[in-house]
Order: C-alpha cells, then structure tokens, then sequence
C-alpha cells in the first residue's frame, strides 16, 4: 500500500469524521453520517495497520475514530458520581428487600441459640464438651470479659471488623448454594447458645447480655442481613418466577451482592464500638444505648429509606444501561 496515495484518496472523509466528532449536537442527516464514516474509517484503519503498522496517520484516525465512537454511545459515568446514587437509592432499595427475612433469621438464630444455651446449662455432659471445669470457670470469670480488653482498641476493632465483613460478604457470595447461610445461622447460633450456657453455669449470665448488648445489636442484625441476602439469592434460582434461572441470578445477584458492600459499613460502626465502647468503665445503660441508637439508625436506613427508595422503583440492580440488556428481540 502507497500511505500517502491512501492518505490523499481518504483525507475528505477522515476530515469530515474529525469535524463531526468534535460537535455536541448532530441533526438525523448527520448523525447517520457520523455513523456511516465511522464505519468506513475503521475498515481503512484497519487496512492501513495491517500493511503499514504503526504510523502517524493511523494514530490520528484512530483519535477521531474514538472520538467519534463517545458520540454515540456515550462515556462511562465517573465512579465517585455514582456513590450518592448507590447509598441513597440502590443499596437501601436492596436491604429493604430482605427485610423480613433478615427478621426471620434473627428469629431462628435467638431460638437456636436459647435451645442450646438452655441445653448446655442443664446438661453436665453437654458442658463437658466445652472443656475443663477449670476451663470453663476461667473462660466465664475472666477470659469472657478480659477478651474486649486484652488488646488495642485499635487494632482490636480492625481484627473484628474484618472478620465480621468478611463472614457477612461470604454469605451473600455463597448464598447461591442456599447451603452456606444456613451453616453460618447454625453455627453462630451454637457458639453463642454454648457461651450464654457456660456462663448460666457458672452465675455470671448478666454479663453474657451486658458485654454482648453494646456492639452485638448492630453487628448481630448486620450478619443476620448478609445470611438473609445469601439466601434470596439462592431462592432466586430455586423459584425464578417469570424469569429464567439466569436471568434471575443476574438480577438478584448484582442487586444483592450490594449488600455486602453496605454491611462493611456497618460493620465498622460496631467494630468501634465493641472496640472502643465495651470497654469503657462508663455505666452500662449508656454503652447499651450507643449500640442501640446504632442499630436503630440502621433499621431506619433499611426500612424508612430502603422503602421510599423500593417504592420508587429502584430494586438494587444496575440501572439498564449499565446492566445490559435482559433479551435481544428484533427492531
């Protein structure tokens, strides 16, 4: 190929796709034309790099052709632009949708959790399982209380809070298997059922509530949130209604994986406070209190706003165009 005998025969109409490339606003005529020299100027650029390679006039048409593909289909929206969006609407859109099964999994694990509590107190064999009655003195006299107070605040909210966030993000990634949520409701519910037992048994169960009270309302709710979403994803896939399997797991996975980036959130709220409240010699109806004004306001973003947000029409999902289409049908 002679680059510049190309170059010369195709000059008008690389000019013209420059030029139009550049306006704001197009009429019908130029619009279609826009789209016609695009598609002209992309077989001759790809002509020229297959013969000539890299080269000057190639990296200019390749600059006007970009330009002129933004035209019509538009630049990606900045990230930190959709952060407002994603807090105000989208995100409290998803939690509302688990509402009253979050509710429903709090209710199964403080069952759980009384049963075994109930059955590890009155059941020396039970207890036995725990460890020593050394073990279990020290555990329920010192090593229960001494745990909120051994480390840094600091460092200690940062190990709870990751671990929290990352039980509540495996259980919305795992819902899919409906297998995953339940173990973590059944063993949660059984550590804590087992720690309120051994205490029992020993006298101290006030401090079981005490202790657990200030930073355990929010953080306990938050992981109740996480199975609850886990779990619709998966019976988005059992019972898709109208929609196909895939087509359900689309939606309500991107929707409700949401969660697990909102849970972060809150997760650190009672990470701070288990980590920097708990400890404090203040009078407990006041450490009570931060835990729960935090779990109220959490309640309130989920059912207050999450339901302004759902009645609106938002369901957590990307919005259509950067979710992509949901069925190809003919023009």
């Amino acid at each position: 190929m002679d680059l510049d005998a190309y170059t010369q025969a195709h000059s008008a109409d690389w000019g013209e796709l420059d030029a139009l490339s550049k306006r704001r606003r197009y009429s019908g005529p130029e619009a279609d034309r826009l789209v016609e020299l695009y598609q002209s100027g992309a077989a001759q650029l790809s002509a020229i790099k297959s013969t000539a390679g890299s080269s000057a006039t190639g990296e200019r048409l390749s600059l006007s052709l970009s330009r002129a593909r933004l035209r019509f289909t538009g630049a990606g929206r900045n990230l930190a632009g959709q952060i407002p969006a994603f807090f105000a609407a989208q995100l409290p859109a998803a939690l509302y949708r688990v509402r009253w099964l979050s509710l429903a999994v709090a209710a199964v694990t403080a069952i759980v959790a009384i049963l075994f509590a109930v059955w590890a107190a009155s059941s020396p064999a039970v207890l036995a399982n725990f460890g020593s009655p050394e073990f279990r003195k020290q555990f329920a006299t010192h090593d229960f209380v001494d745990y909120y107070s051994d480390n840094a605040p600091s460092s200690f909210t940062g190990q709870v809070w990751t671990n929290n966030a990352f039980i509540a993000a495996q259980s919305v990634a795992f819902g899919i298997t409906g297998v995953y949520p339940a173990y973590l409701l059944l063993t949660n519910a059984q550590n804590v059922g087992m720690s309120a037992g051994v205490l029992a048994d020993e006298g101290r169960l006030p401090y079981f509530f005490l202790y657990i009270a200030p930073h355990g309302q929010l953080e306990l709710y938050s992981l109740f949130v996480s199975m609850a979403a886990g779990l619709m994803i998966f019976w988005a896939w059992i019972a898709p209604g109208a929609r196909t399997r895939g087509q359900a797991l689309a939606e309500d996975g991107r929707a409700l994986i949401s969660i697990a980036v909102g849970l972060v959130v809150s997760l650190l709220v009672s990470g701070v406070i288990e980590g920097f409240v708990t400890r404090q010699p203040w009078p407990w109806p006041i450490k009570i209190g931060i835990g729960t004004v935090a779990l109220a306001a959490f309640v309130f973003y989920q059912w207050v706003i999450g339901g302004r947000a759902f009645r609106a029409g938002q369901t957590g999902d990307l919005d259509e165009f950067e979710a992509g289409s949901r069925q190809l049908v003919a023009g």
